[in-house]
C-alpha cells in the first residue's frame, strides 16, 4: 500500500462529524498527504455537519500547503483515534465467522476494501424489542439489526460497536451505509466510516399518502405510532432538505410534514417550503433539542396524536388563519399613548421653522426619562436619533431641554454619522447592529428611532420616484422589523403647505402614522393626519417654544434654544387637503405665476398622470377659487401657504 493509500486509510479512521477546528486540521493534513478533493469529499459526505460539496469545496480551497500542518498531523490524529499502519500491521490477522466461511482481514479498521457495507450488514443479527435503545426510546425493531459480540470486533473511530444497534440506510434497495447506536444512554451514534447515505434513507412503516420526514430513528418511531403513517429516517438535520427533495420527487401527490427539534423551526419551515410540505410545531418553553420522542414520552402518544392533528403550512410567509384568533382583545403596544405604537412606522413633517424638530425632541425625551407627554403616558426606552441633517442643532436642543426640566437623560443616543437609506445596505446593516449592541450593553429597549431628515437620509434618491424611494423605504422597514422598534421619520412639507409632505405619495402610504406641524399666527399644533390602528386620526396637539438660555457664543452674545410646552391648539383651518395630482399642480404652477397653457401643463405630467386625471383636477382647482382658467390659460390665484 503506498503513501496515498496509507493517508486514505488514516483519513477514513477518523470522525468527519468533529469539531469544527478538528475538521479543519484534518482537510489541512489531508491536502499536504496528497489526497484530491474527491477523497477529501467522500469522507466530509459522512459528516454530521456536511452542508453540500460547494461549501466543502469552498473549504478545500482554502487549505494551504505551507504552515505548521503537515501530512504527519493526519497520521497523529488516526493514531491517537487506534489506527495503525497496515505497513506495521501486515502479519496480524484476525478471524470473521461469516456462514461458516473464514475470512482474513488487517487488525486496524474491520472496515476496508475486503468488508464492504453489505457484508457488515449480513454480519448483524435481528435486532430485539428488548433492545435498551429501543425500550428507552418506546420504539420497535422492526427493519433493524444488531452487531453481535460473537463476531470478531468491529471498531468505528476506535469505539467496539459489539451489541450497537444497527439502523441500515437503503437506496433503491440497496444499502447504502449503516448507523450504529450505543445501548447505553448519551453515547454518540456512529456511522459506518468510508460508506456514503448519499441519497438514502430508512422507513418506518409504509409509505402511504403521509409521510412525515424525520432527523433520527426515535422521532420516527413516535410519529409512526402516533399517527400510523410512514417516516422517513434522514440520519441528521443537515440531509433533510435533501432528503425531502428525494421524497418529494418519488412521492409528488403525498402530503409530506417535516419533524425536527426545537430550536430550528426557521430551517424547518423553509425545508417544508420547498417541498410544498407542512412542518410539525413543538410547543413554546421547551428547551433546544426536545424532540417528538421526548414529547411522547412525557405526555403519551394520545397527546402526540393531538399535536400533530394541526401542523404548519410550510412557507416562507408569514401567515395565520382566522379560525385561530382567540376571542380576547390584545391592544396595540403603544410607546406614546395615542400617538405612536412600537415596531411601526411614522413621518412627521413641516415647514422649515415651524418648530417639527423641537416638537419630537420633547417626545422623545419623555421616552427616554420615561415620563409622561403632553399628558400622555410613554413607555420607557431608550431613544436612538440619527442627526444626519444638523448633529450640532440637536444637541444643543438637547442640552437646552435638560437645562430647562433640570434633568439628565441617559437613554438618549446621538448618532452623528452621515446615514444612507438608499445607495447600499451598509448603513441599514449598521443601524441594526447598532440597536442590538445598545440593548445588549444597557438592557433596555430601544423604542424609538429618529430620521432627520428624510431628505438626508435618502441622498442620492429622487424624492418623486417610487422607484427611488421604494428602496429607502424597504431600508426602513427593515430596520424597524428586524429591531422591533418605532422609526419616526422627520420630514418636510412641499412647496405648497396644503398638499402635504414633499415628494412620492407612496410614503406617506407606506407608514403607519403621519403627523403634520404647523405654525400660524394664531399658534403652533401637531394633527395627526394618518393613523392605521388607533383611533386619534385628526386629534391635534398645541404647543409653543420657550427660549432658553445656553450660554454666550464667541462675540459674546447670548445664545439660545427652545424647549416646548404644552399650549392649547389653535382652530383647525376648513381648508380642504389638495389631492396629490392637486398639490403637484399647484406645486409647479407656483413657478409660474404668470400663467401657463393647459396643454403644456398637461404635458409636463404626462409621464406621472393621465391626462383625464390632471383636467379633472383643474376643473376642481378652478371651482375652489385656487386657480384661474381662462382662454386655455392656467394661472395660481391663492398665495402660497396660505390658509
Amino acid at each position: 500500500m503506498d503513501n496515498i493509500k496509507h493517508a486514505i486509510s488514516a483519513l477514513n479512521f477518523l470522525d468527519p462529524g468533529c469539531s469544527y477546528e478538528e475538521w479543519i486540521q484534518i482537510g489541512m493534513s489531508a491536502k499536504v498527504a496528497g489526497l484530491s478533493f474527491k477523497d477529501f469529499h467522500a469522507w466530509c459526505i459522512n459528516g454530521s455537519s456536511y452542508k453540500d460539496e460547494k461549501d466543502c469545496l469552498t473549504a478545500w480551497n482554502s487549505f494551504k500547503k505551507a504552515g505548521g500542518i503537515t501530512a504527519a498531523t493526519l497520521f497523529y490524529l488516526a493514531r491517537n483515534k487506534g489506527w495503525r499502519n497496515p505497513e506495521e500491521t501486515k502479519n496480524c490477522s484476525i478471524t470473521f465467522k461469516d456462514n461458516n466461511k473464514i475470512k482474513k482481514q488487517n487488525n486496524h479498521n474491520a472496515f476496508n476494501k475486503n468488508l464492504n457495507v453489505f457484508d457488515v450488514w449480513e454480519r448483524c443479527l435481528p435486532a430485539e424489542a428488548t433492545n435498551e435503545y429501543i425500550i428507552r426510546k418506546q420504539g420497535n425493531s422492526s427493519g433493524l439489526r444488531y452487531y453481535p459480540s460473537t463476531e470478531q470486533p468491529l471498531l468505528i473511530n476506535g469505539v467496539n460497536i459489539a451489541d450497537y444497534l444497527a439502523v441500515p440506510c437503503w437506496e433503491n434497495d440497496e444499502i447504502q451505509t449503516i448507523q450504529f447506536i450505543s445501548p447505553k444512554k448519551g453515547a454518540l451514534k456512529l456511522n459506518l466510516n468510508g460508506a456514503s447515505f448519499n441519497n438514502g434513507y430508512f422507513v418506518v412503516g409504509i409509505i402511504n399518502n403521509i409521510i412525515y420526514i424525520c432527523e433520527g430513528i426515535g422521532h420516527a418511531w413516535s410519529m409512526h405510532e402516533a399517527s400510523g403513517a410512514a417516516a422517513i429516517v434522514c440520519f441528521s438535520f443537515s440531509r433533510m432538505m435533501k432528503i425531502s427533495k428525494v421524497i418529494r420527487q418519488k412521492y409528488p401527490q403525498a402530503c409530506i410534514v417535516v419533524v425536527s427539534d426545537r430550536g430550528k423551526e426557521k430551517k424547518t419551515a423553509e425545508i417544508a417550503a420547498a417541498v410544498s410540505g407542512q412542518w410539525l410545531q413543538l410547543p413554546q418553553g421547551k428547551p433546544e433539542n426536545y424532540d417528538v420522542n421526548d414529547f411522547a414520552i412525557e405526555h403519551g402518544t394520545d397527546a402526540l396524536c393531538d399535536l400533530i392533528a394541526n401542523p404548519s403550512l410550510g412557507t416562507s410567509l408569514n401567515i395565520v388563519f382566522a379560525s385561530e384568533l382567540v376571542d380576547s382583545f390584545t391592544p396595540p403596544d403603544e410607546i406614546v399613548e395615542g400617538v405612536l405604537i412600537n415596531g411601526e412606522g411614522s413621518i412627521l413633517y413641516g415647514e422649515s421653522n415651524s418648530g417639527k424638530t423641537f416638537f419630537v425632541i420633547d417626545l422623545a425625551c419623555a421616552i427616554a426619562l420615561g415620563i409622561n407627554w403632553m399628558n400622555r403616558k410613554t413607555e420607557p426606552g431608550l431613544v436612538v436619533y440619527l442627526a444626519v441633517e444638523s448633529p450640532a442643532s440637536v444637541m444643543r436642543r438637547l442640552q437646552a431641554y435638560q437645562k430647562y426640566h433640570k434633568v439628565t437623560i441617559n437613554n438618549f443616543i446621538i448618532v452623528k454619522n452621515p446615514i444612507n437609506l438608499f445607495d447600499s445596505d451598509a448603513d441599514t446593516n449598521a443601524i441594526i447592529k447598532l440597536i442590538s449592541a445598545l440593548e445588549i450593553q444597557y438592557k433596555t429597549k430601544v423604542h424609538l428611532i429618529i430620521g432627520d431628515t428624510l431628505a438626508r437620509l435618502s441622498a442620492g434618491a429622487n424624492e418623486n420616484a417610487g422607484q427611488d424611494m421604494g428602496l429607502v423605504i424597504r431600508h426602513f422597514d427593515r430596520i424597524r422589523n428586524e429591531c422591533n422598534v418605532h422609526f419616526m421619520m422627520i420630514h418636510h412639507s412641499g412647496k405648497n403647505a396644503a398638499a402635504g409632505a414633499r415628494g412620492w405619495s407612496g410614503v406617506r402610504a407606506a407608514v403607519d402614522t403621519e403627523i403634520e406641524v404647523t405654525d400660524s399666527p394664531i399658534g403652533r399644533c401637531a394633527e395627526i393626519t394618518k393613523q392605521r390602528d388607533l383611533d386619534t386620526k385628526g386629534t391635534r396637539i398645541g404647543f409653543k417654544l420657550e427660549p432658553v438660555e445656553l450660554g454666550y457664543t464667541k462675540w459674546r452674545s447670548i445664545a439660545k434654544s427652545c424647549v416646548v410646552l404644552s399650549a392649547d391648539a389653535p382652530e383647525k383651518s376648513t381648508n380642504k387637503r389638495f389631492s396629490e395630482i392637486a398639490g403637484a399642480v399647484i406645486e409647479y404652477l407656483s413657478t409660474n405665476k404668470c400663467g401657463i397653457k393647459k396643454s403644456e401643463l398637461v404635458k409636463h405630467f404626462t409621464d406621472r398622470y393621465t391626462s383625464g386625471a390632471i383636467y379633472r383636477e383643474l376643473k376642481k382647482l378652478a371651482v375652489a377659487g385656487q386657480i384661474s382658467d381662462s382662454l386655455g390659460y392656467i394661472r395660481i390665484l391663492v398665495p402660497i401657504g396660505a390658509n
